[in-house]
C-alpha cells in the first residue's frame, strides 16, 4: 500500500494526471491476465479474445 501511497503523491505534486487512464489499464490488464490464469474463470476470459 504504501507504493500506492507513494504513486498518488507523485501524481498529484507533480500533476502528471494523464498517467491516471494509464495506470488504471496496466492494473485491469493485470487483473484480467491473474484471472486468466485461474483455472475457473479461464474459459470465460478467453471467449473475450
Amino acid at each position: 500500500m504504501e507504493d500506492l501511497k507513494e504513486l498518488w503523491l507523485f501524481l498529484k505534486d507533480n500533476k502528471k494526471w494523464w498517467l491516471t487512464p494509464l495506470i488504471i489499464v496496466l492494473i485491469l490488464l493485470a487483473m484480467l491476465v491473474f484471472a486468466g490464469s485461474s483455472s475457473t474463470v479461464a474459459p470465460f476470459v478467453y471467449t473475450l479474445f
